[in-house]
């Protein structure tokens, strides 16, 4: 009993930074919506939910305030602007003003940038402010509910193990 208590204390804090606490001023209404946006044209909506419908905004302005240390957390916004800055630059027009398309061919480009940028990175150097959106883009969308029940395949309750079952090309991968 008294290991449940004291094991509470540490699940309850264990995402909270304690230099993040001021943090939550960085956060806006229009940063969670810039956020739903970059995170529903990576995942956009197709037979199954985007992003945006698992309010992807809000989970990566929570994941940044209470798990990420403060240089990421400063990386990451800055990251936000930059990312409509040069959106700007090329297209002419911020993000959200831009068409699906144009949205798209933009994010395509940053991911090359960014792979790139991950490649030749020593470990001193910080992480790239679009790495850092895209995984939390993926994380959520895929531990949210419809991430897990609409996107990828999903039995409550599992029958019994099966080692090896035949994959088509195609098949959705499966969230249990």
């Amino acid at each position: 009993m008294g290991g449940t208590l004291i094991g509470m204390d540490y699940l309850v804090s264990g995402c909270q930074n304690p230099a993040a606490k001021n943090v939550s001023v960085l956060f806006d209404k229009d940063h969670v919506k810039f956020l739903d946006e970059v995170g529903d044209t990576i995942i956009p909506k197709t037979k199954t939910p985007g992003a945006k419908d698992v309010h992807i905004g809000a989970f990566m302005a929570m994941m940044v305030k209470d798990c990420y240390k403060a240089d990421d957390q400063q990386i990451f916004m800055k990251g936000i602007a930059k990312l409509n800055d040069e959106c700007n630059k090329q297209n002419g027009k911020d993000f959200l003003a831009c068409t699906p398309a144009q949205r798209t061919a933009f994010l395509n480009a940053l991911d090359k940038e960014q792979v790139a940028y991950t490649k030749t990175k020593t470990e001193d150097q910080p992480n790239h402010y679009f790495r850092m959106i895209k995984e939390l883009t993926l994380l959520g969308y895929f531990t949210s509910e419809p991430g897990c029940t609409q996107a990828l395949r999903y039995l409550p309750v599992p029958g019994k193990f099966e080692g090896s079952i035949p994959y088509k090309k195609g098949d959705k991968a499966w969230a249990t």
